[in-house]
């Protein structure tokens, strides 16, 4: 009895260590095969990584300027564009001019275009002045000219707020930067030709992009750091006339006047003399028709009206 308990247990035994056999077989087969699909895709996405990286650059850069900018938000420090324009008048055009010059280079300004016109001689001058001051003078000089002016006769001022345009350009020169700074990071590690010239093409339009951005943004600051104001100048003066001081020249005239009659009653006979001359032929023919014409109304007038009879007494 106690012989077969004892194979029982060994056949039992037995099946157990085939079914433990088998189970780790399958196992090694699927982990040999996981490992198989990892390196094919490990190798596919190494294909696709350089073209990534790229979108991946820009997408990091993107992320971290609207970071910035929705931490920083807008500036105190308002980026505005002012510009005035004035119609004055002076009383002596020369002299106002030369002054504001004189102010606006004491102010830190300087002259951008000057035009001085007059319509006829000794007549009152005019003309139109540009001056670019300093943002924090702009209203000083606006002062200066009031006050040396006679009249104002129209006054404009406005200005451009830029800020939002301001920010927007450098949150966009920061995301370049920093998609400029992944495109130099890869290109280090890249090791193919054709990885190589797909990121310099792409470091080369971020850094034409990033050239365009820095030129506007010097701009604007050119623009908001200095105010532009244009003048347009007229004196305010009456031009009374003196008293001529030259000779009246009586006799001369008069000579001038007789010798003009004379030209003219010249002129005048001698166009009669050249139609009379001239159309001699067609006056005769005319004359003679005319003669033929006064005889035939005489000789018919002398029919109609007899001459009366003699004297019956006689």
């Amino acid at each position: 009895m106690k012989k077969n308990w004892f194979f029982i247990f060994f056949l039992f035994f037995s099946l157990g260590l085939t079914a433990c056999s088998s189970g780790s077989e399958e196992k090694s087969d699927q982990s040999s095969d996981k490992s198989a699909s990892i390196d094919s895709g490990n190798t596919a996405d190494n294909d696709m990584a350089m073209e990534s990286k790229t979108e991946m650059a820009d997408e990091s850069g993107a992320k971290s300027a609207n970071q910035e900018n929705s931490a920083s938000g807008v500036p105190d420090n308002r980026k505005v564009i002012y510009t005035a324009e004035l119609y004055i008048q002076v009383k002596n055009f020369s002299q106002s001019s030369a002054s504001f010059q004189d102010e606006i280079a004491s102010l830190g300004g300087y002259v951008l275009e000057s035009n001085t016109y007059t319509s006829e001689e000794e007549a009152p001058q005019e003309g139109t002045m540009t001056f670019k001051v300093p943002q924090e003078k702009f209203r000083d000089f606006i002062n200066i000219v009031e006050e040396g002016s006679v009249k104002v006769n129209q006054q404009t001022v406005s200005g451009q707020d830029v800020t939002e345009e301001y920010v927007d350009l450098e949150s966009r020169l920061k995301s370049k930067k920093v998609v400029e700074e992944r495109l130099l990071s890869f290109m280090k590690e890249a090791q193919k030709t054709e990885d190589l010239l797909k990121i310099s093409s792409d470091l080369s339009t971020v850094q034409q992009e990033m050239e365009q951005l820095t030129g506007r943004i010097n701009y604007l600051n050119k623009q908001t750091a200095f105010a532009t104001i244009t003048l347009h100048i007229s004196e305010n003066k009456v031009n009374v006339p003196g008293l001529e001081n030259e000779d009246l020249n009586t006799w001369e005239k008069t000579k001038k006047q007789f010798m003009e009659s004379l030209n003219s009653l010249l002129a005048a006979g001698s166009a009669i003399i050249v139609f009379i001359i001239g159309n001699l032929p067609m006056l005769f023919v005319l004359f003679i028709i005319g003669l033929g014409i006064w005889f035939g109304i005489r000789k018919f007038m002398k029919k109609d009206n007899p001459s009366p009879p003699a004297d019956m007494g006689e």
